[in-house]
C-alpha cells in the first residue's frame, strides 16, 4: 500500500469556525484514503512581514511555517475574499516565503469561498504563480455564495459544491502523483 501523501491546508480566514475552514475539514475527509491534511487555521501567530528579517535573525514561528511547506507533499488554501483580494494574514504568510523556494514547484490546491471571490481568486492564482507553485485549472475552485453552501456545523448543504470539491480532490491527487518539475 502507498505512503499516505502528507499535505498542508492553509485557512485564509481571519474568523474562527469559518466555512473556509469547514470546506478544508471537508477535504480532509474526502481525501483521507489518500493523503493526510494538517490544517494550519490561525495565521495571526505569525509576525508581520519585515524584508531585513527574511534570511537574518528569522523568527522562530516563519522557520517553523516555511519547514512545514517545504516537508509538506502538497498545500491546499482555502480562503475568503476580503475587499477584492486575500486576507491580510495570508498575504503576510506566503511574503514571508517570497524570498525562498520552499513553494517553487510545489503542487498546490486553491479554492477561494466567499461571497462572491472573482477578484481573491484571480489575486489568489496570480500570487501563487508568481512564486512559482505548481496548479492547474482542476486544482482551483471558485466557491460564491459559500454562506449558503455551507452550514454553520459545516455540513455541505449544495450537491453541486459537493460534488466540485470531490472533484477538486480527485485532481489534487493525481496532481501531487505526477513528477516535481512538470508544468501542467
Amino acid at each position: 500500500m502507498a505512503k499516505k501523501k502528507k499535505i498542508l491546508g492553509i485557512c485564509g480566514s481571519a474568523s474562527r469556525n469559518s466555512a473556509n475552514l469547514a470546506i478544508l475539514k471537508i477535504i480532509a475527509e474526502f481525501g483521507k484514503s489518500d493523503f493526510e491534511l494538517n490544517i494550519l487555521d490561525d495565521l495571526t501567530e505569525l509576525p508581520h512581514f519585515k524584508t531585513e528579517l527574511t534570511y537574518k535573525n528569522v523568527p522562530e514561528k516563519i522557520v517553523e511555517f516555511r519547514n512545514r511547506i517545504a516537508t509538506a507533499n502538497g498545500i491546499i488554501i482555502c480562503t475568503p475574499e476580503y475587499v477584492f483580494s486575500i486576507p491580510s494574514g495570508l498575504k503576510n504568510a506566503i511574503e514571508w516565503c517570497v524570498s525562498t523556494t520552499v513553494f517553487s514547484d510545489k503542487p498546490i490546491g486553491l479554492i477561494t469561498a466567499s461571497a462572491s471571490g472573482i477578484k481573491g481568486h484571480e489575486a489568489l492564482k496570480l500570487i501563487m504563480e508568481t512564486v512559482q507553485t505548481n496548479f492547474t485549472k482542476e486544482t482551483t475552485l471558485l466557491i460564491q455564495g459559500i454562506k449558503g453552501k455551507v452550514d454553520k456545523e459545516g455540513k455541505i448543504l449544495d450537491k453541486e459544491t459537493e460534488n466540485e470539491l470531490k472533484k477538486f480532490v480527485r485532481s489534487f491527487k493525481d496532481l501531487t502523483n505526477k513528477p516535481t518539475g512538470i508544468n501542467i
